[in-house]
Formats: structure tokens, sequence, C-alpha cells
């Protein structure tokens, strides 16, 4: 098998592993293994393809897995000088690609269907990728070679395969937009990081690039985030970065970029944790960024993060910051306490440590399709050592969520998840959040609540702001502000939700969750009070019942039902819990609802509306 190949396109569409033995450690360019459990699956039979008279396949021809149906990754062979018709075939299928990757594709060049790695002279490529060109531009999207190999045949001709990322053009506010909470200890360069890849500026060494992400005296002051804030990074059709660093507005930004990673910057200190499991819970982040100091390693609230990340199923990838300010010695003993930690039972994570373009582009195709892999980058803010390795994998990561599944949230009635309450001078009430389903466009009439009482009030959306500039229809999945006049503001709260009126909310004071007891000092039985995170509810309950048992312990499983202390909520039935009293700590999911009666309009909706 050639080595070279599997470890360069060893993750062509997830589904195969960087090595072709399950039980061995693939060693990509900088020395650190990579074990992973699936192997290649391998088709020996003759292949009834199309190969050119100097090819025959033999015992050790590397293969992808074969060609998927649905997805976003298409194999072909070649692509030289197509029909008219078997062009605008080609163009149909490329739509339909770039369709389920919702606005971006890959192709593998010199690919049989089968999975089978025939390679293409140069000749041949230079037409192929000529004609992918032509395709690309029919379609409306640009497209950007990720990498190109050599496949070893013993032939004359040496022979390519080649790796192109097809990203659709922006049309409309339409980019593809990711979220990436971002996590860490307290000082492990979290805000300095995202300052220097949102500004395109390195850091001072002095915290200089963080200055614009703090939002409040005291952090400036301090250096420390205490506030949840957004950062956004673009990337343009053909894969360059677009950031602030030529004095770009938001509004820029979003104009020119087809993808958009927004950067949710969470608290790194202990006493802020309400306000990190807050960001983690109700803004739905995609994936997560663990920062990690090198001269630090594993420290504070590094371990917490990474459970609460977890346990909340949130796709995770490490990097390891301020490599400029250690030795070699000590990053590679950091990166060994990370793998160490990420190996234990409890994580059943398969490390993978980025030391080159190939193994960004590696990383950010598996890490998408297999939850257990965890790429680990290491980078320098001040130095800007392997910060190019990160972007590169930022433009490649696709969306966890295929556009059906994005149809089928859109075809549901409006549900917007209240994060964030603003008074605008000149604009009036303004909420910030999530549209959980369904579609929202200025003008839409909708019902908020549950006030204390469970009512909902009537209200009309105006405006609408996504990554700070407007934007006309708001789709399932995208987070956004929205302006709501003079509606009056002490009539919100945060947890609440915008729904249509033809809803029927189901709004409770008592519900029971499945939960393990991920860490208790003592017991916990009924009558215990626990601060209870579910998607952007955050509130105080009480422990009503221990269904089966007296007591937990840690470690242990039931059903408790629980009653909120404060005002009712608007809850779903499988939505993940996370409780937390101190040390107390604890996860599950919500099993079963006490509605209270239905709810009523309030008396004063005429007056508010």
């Amino acid at each position: 098998m050639d080595t070279r190949v599997l470890e360069l396109f060893g993750s062509g569409n997830g589904h195969c592993s960087a090595s072709q033995s399950s039980a061995s450690n693939v060693k990509p360019g900088n020395g650190h293994g990579v074990s992973l459990r699936k192997s290649c699956t391998k088709n020996n039979k003759k292949s009834k393809t199309r190969f050119s008279r100097n090819f025959k396949p033999s015992n050790n021809t590397p293969y992808l897995p074969p060609e998927a149906e649905e997805g976003n990754i298409e194999y072909k062979l070649k692509l030289v000088n197509p029909t008219q018709y078997r062009f605008e075939h080609l163009a149909t299928q490329m739509k339909w690609r770039l369709q389920e990757g919702r606005g971006e594709a890959v192709y593998q060049i010199g690919v049989e269907d089968n999975g089978m790695l025939v390679g293409l002279s140069e000749e041949d490529m230079r037409a192929s990728l000529k004609t992918l060109h032509r395709l690309a531009e029919k379609v409306g999207a640009d497209i950007t070679v990720l990498r190109e190999q050599e496949v070893d045949y013993d032939l004359d001709v040496p022979r390519k395969i080649a790796e192109v990322l097809i990203r659709k053009v922006p049309d409309d506010q339409q980019f593809l937009d990711l979220r990436v909470a971002v996590l860490g200890n307290v000082d492990s360069g979290k805000s300095t990081l995202l300052g220097v890849l949102t500004q395109g500026e390195l850091d001072n060494g002095r915290g200089r690039a963080r200055l614009n992400l703090f939002r409040h005296l005291h952090e400036i002051q301090t250096g420390r985030t205490s506030s949840i804030s957004f950062e956004i990074l673009g990337f343009n059709s053909k894969g360059e970065v677009v950031n602030y660093s030529e004095s770009r507005t938001a509004e820029e930004i979003c104009e020119s970029a087809s993808k958009m990673i927004t950067f949710i910057d969470l608290a790194g200190h202990h006493k802020y944790l309400k306000t990190t499991i807050f960001g983690l819970t109700s803004y739905c982040p995609d994936f997560a960024m663990l920062v990690v100091s090198a001269n630090t390693g594993i420290a504070g609230t590094t371990r917490e993060h990474l459970g609460l990340a977890m346990a909340l199923k949130v796709p995770i990838f490490i990097v390891i910051s301020k490599i400029d300010l250690c030795t070699r010695g000590t990053v590679e003993r950091t990166v060994r306490q990370l793998e160490r930690v990420l190996k234990q039972p409890g994580c059943n994570k398969v490390p993978m440590v980025v030391g080159s373009t190939d193994d960004a582009v590696t990383a950010a195709q598996q890490f998408a399709q297999s939850p257990n892999i965890t790429p680990i980058f290491t980078v320098s803010s001040v130095s800007g050592e392997s910060l190019d390795l990160l972007k590169v994998f930022f433009n490649i990561i696709p969306p966890l969520s295929n556009s059906k599944e994005q149809e089928e949230l859109m075809q549901q009635l409006t549900e917007f998840q209240v994060d964030e309450i603003y008074t605008v001078p000149e604009v009036g009430t303004v909420v910030g959040g999530t549209l959980y389903s369904g579609i929202c466009r200025e003008g839409d009439q909708l019902v908020v609540g549950p006030t204390d009482s469970g009512q909902f009030h009537k209200l009309t959306v105006g405006s609408i702001q996504r990554n700070r500039s407007g934007c006309r229809v708001l789709r399932a999945g995208q987070a956004a502000t929205l302006a709501l006049g003079d509606f009056d503001r002490s009539l919100l709260r945060k947890g609440m939700v915008m729904v249509s009126p033809e809803m029927d909310p189901t709004i409770c004071w008592m519900f029971e969750a499945e939960i393990v007891l991920l860490f208790h000092a003592k017991t916990f039985h009924k009558g215990f009070q626990v601060t209870v995170h579910i998607g952007n509810v955050r509130q105080t309950a009480t422990v009503e019942a221990v269904y089966g048992k007296e007591e937990l312990r840690t470690g242990e499983k039931a059903v408790v039902l629980f009653k909120f202390i404060k005002h009712p909520e608007y809850l779903k039935v499988g939505a993940k819990v996370l409780f937390r009293e101190g040390v107390t700590k604890g996860i599950g999911h919500v099993t079963k609802l006490q509605p209270i009666a239905q709810y009523l309009p309030s008396q004063s909706e005429d007056e508010e509306a």
C-alpha cells in the first residue's frame, strides 16, 4: 500500500481511515501518531471500469471507499473534452453536490467510482481541471485545488490525483455560516488568538490583539473575558481569508464571503462558568475549539470545558497556543499530556496532530465525519507559526447538517430562542438569538413568552441583522438580532421563545429528566436545588422526586422530577439537560413534561402589539 497516498487521501469522504490496517498508527509529517479504528474497505474484485491501456490494477492498488450517492463528495476519473450533452449532465451533477454540501463540494479527480486511485497524466489532469473550471463557472462557483499527489505505479508516465474544493459564489447573504465556541482555561490565549485570526495582525506579546474583542472596561483592565462576544472570519469562494485586515466593516466581510466562521468567545475563569455553559447550550455551536497554553498544559478549567463539550456532544478540536514561549520539548510534553487525556476511557478520542497543509485538509474532512477524531494544532499568536494551517482547516471544514435536514427544519413553524436583549437608540428593543426552526421575515407577526404567569404577548418583527449587516430572510439554524420597535423591554427575559401564533407551545413548571450525576460531594436527594441549563433556559430548579431511589451518588443514573422556582419555561422532550450547583454536576435529557393549562393570550396584548 502506498502510505503517502493513504496519508493524503485516507479521509476522502470520511469513511476511510488514515491507515489501511486498523491496528497501526499513521505517522503524519510531524511525527505524531494517529490511530484510527476503522480500516478502509478494499475492493479486490476486478474492476469493470475504464482504464488506459498501460494501467493494470494490482493487488496493492490503493483504494478510497466507494463513492456515496448522497453527500458533497464526487469521484471523477477524468473530464477531458466532454460533449455538450455530457457537459450539461456534469453541471447538473455539480449543482446536486453543492446543494448537498450547502454551497460546498469536494471533487476527487483521477479516482474511479469504486474508489480506486487510478491517477491521470499531467496533460489529462490539466484538461480535467480546465473542464471543472468551466463547470464551476456555469453553476456560479469557484474552484480551489486543495492538493495534488502522485500515485506511484512504477509506470513510465507519472500519474496524479487531485482534490478540488468547489464553493458557490454568495448571493443575497446566503453564505455558509459555522459557529465555533472557544473554550479553555483563563490566560490560555483564547481572545488573543481570535484577535489575530479576525483582525489579520499578529499580537505584540502583551495582549494588543485582544483589545478589540473586549466589551467591558474591567475586561480590558484585567485582561479576562467575562461576557460572551462574537467575532467573524470569512472565506471567499476561492478560499482566501476575508477579515478586518484591510479595514473592512463587518458588512463588507459578509458581502464578499461565501463561508463565515462565527467565533463565540467564552470566559475561561471558573467564576464565569455559568456564562460559559450558557454560551455552549444556548448558541448551538457546530464545533468547539479548546485552547490550551503550551507552557501551562492542562490546568484550571481545561478538563471541565472538555467535559462540558463532550457532555453536550459538540465536536471538539484543540489549539495549543503560546508555543513561542516554550522549547520544543515543552510543547511536545503538552501534546503528549493532551493525547493521554483524550485516549482515556471517558473520552475515547483519537488525537491527530496537524503539522502540514495535507494534515489540515485530512483533519478537516475526518473531523466532520467521525466524532472521535480530535485534531491538535500548535500555534503562536506572536510569531504566526502554524496559523495558516488553522485557516486551511477552517476553510475546508464542512457543515454538520446536510441540505435535507436544513430543508426539513425550514418547513416547520417559526421558533426563535431569545438569548440577548438590548435597547438601541432610535431603534427600540432588540433581541438576539438563534432561529431554531422555520423562516422569519421582516413584518412577521409572532408571539413571545412565557411570562411569569405562562402567557404570550403578540409582537411584530421589524428589521433583521445577521453578523452586523441587514438581512431580509432568516432561515433555520441562523443566528441574528431582530428589532421589535417600541415593544416593552421589561416583558422580555433571556430564555423566552418567539413562536408562530399557530404553534401550541408546551409551557411547564415541572418536568422529568433522565440524568447521570457526574460529581457530587455527598448525596443527591429530594429537596436539593440546582441551576438547570436546557438550551437557552437557565433557571434554579428544585428536585421534587428521585424515582426508584432515595438518593443518588456520583456516577449513578435515575429519572428525576424537577420544578422551576421562578417562572414556567418552554421545553421540549429530548432536549439536553445540564445542571450544576457548586461542585455538583450532572447531565441528561428531558423525558416528560407536565404542562400547565393551555396558555391564554394576555389581556394587555392589544396595547403592546
